[in-house]
């Protein structure tokens, strides 16, 4: 289970991403990785075809390639923005010199991410920009299970094996993000993305700190349900 639907419009319907890449497999993957978030997906392979889909969709987040074969990624920002000057967009570059960066962001971007990129990354960079614009959380009742452990996302209470326990606002992410990848190995640059956004510097001490606060409150006494996997990351299971 993923962190899909959790982000809405307004209305509580999806979220609507305009995709822009000339390269058909790669908007075809990053859509893929966006569906599975729950939200709409519109693609285009051209800026001409970028400006036209923005029109009629109404995107509420763009991603946007930087090189298109037409015009490029900021011709497309700067008559986007013309109609839709809220919408935010993030840039895909194959560039890495800080004065493109700049450029981008300069010129309106709101993030950016340089090819090749991870697509965990990529939709986390997103959720982070379309939380800031304003996105809501689904408004309905949702218990996450995992083994003997329990999270209501409404009420924010956890309980393990009928115990609650009660953890701090961080804690309760970074937990919240476990439950909801049961068995999955999650490298601590995945949890960082996911708990902290990118802008919290990368700095992996920090999921270390947080799993061990996490283990006294979850596993202690008990047998235990988050793991470390040298090398890779940490995984939350049912505990046997």
């Amino acid at each position: 289970m993923s962190g899909a639907q959790d982000l809405t419009r307004a209305d509580g319907s999806p979220l609507r991403v305009l995709v822009v890449d000339d390269e058909v497999n790669i908007a075809e993957l990053i859509a893929m990785a966006l569906r599975f978030e729950g939200w709409e997906i519109t693609m285009a392979h051209s800026g001409s075809k970028a400006v036209a889909a923005a029109k009629e969709t109404a995107p509420d987040a763009i991603v946007l390639d930087w090189m298109l074969p037409d015009f490029d990624g900021l011709e497309v920002l700067r008559r986007v923005r013309s109609t839709n000057p809220a919408v935010p967009v993030l840039f895909l570059t194959a560039k890495d010199a800080v004065e493109d960066r700049v450029a981008g962001l300069t010129a309106g971007g709101d993030d950016y991410v340089t090819k090749p990129f991870s697509l965990e990354e990529l939709v986390a960079r997103l959720r982070g920009l379309m939380r800031r614009a304003g996105a809501t959380r689904v408004e309905e009742h949702s218990v996450i299970r995992v083994g003997d452990l329990t999270m209501d996302e409404d009420s924010r209470e956890v309980h393990r094996a009928g115990e609650e326990v009660a953890l701090t606002a961080t804690e309760f992410e970074l937990l919240r993000f476990l439950m909801r990848n049961p068995r999955r190995v999650l490298s601590k640059a995945q949890i960082l993305d996911r708990v902290w956004s990118y802008d919290f510097g990368g700095q992996a001490n920090v999921v270390e700190l947080y799993i061990s606060y996490l283990r006294k409150k979850i596993d202690a006494g008990r047998e235990p349900m988050i793991h470390t996997m040298r090398g890779a990351g940490y995984v939350l299971k049912a505990a046997e």
